[in-house]
């Protein structure tokens, strides 16, 4: 069985506005859902794609001081 999360994910959220992707992110993290990981990821790597260095290594260093956090 061949499921594509990428396409799923990016056809079900691309004509909605910054207000609904800004919710349905808040939602996930707040609700700490399982299930929702995989569309985090595909946001994740939209963003990653077309970031700069600057942001990637910004964005690293977030990662980089929660994970840190984390322990």
């Amino acid at each position: 069985m061949n499921i594509d999360i990428r396409g799923h994910i990016i056809n079900n959220f691309k004509e909605d506005d910054v207000n609904v992707l800004m919710e349905a992110i808040e939602e996930s993290i707040k609700e700490k859902d399982e299930i929702t990981l995989p569309g985090m990821g595909v946001f994740f790597e939209i963003i990653w794609h077309d970031a700069d260095d600057k942001l990637k290594s910004k964005m690293l260093d977030i990662i980089k001081k929660r994970l840190e956090k984390e322990k």
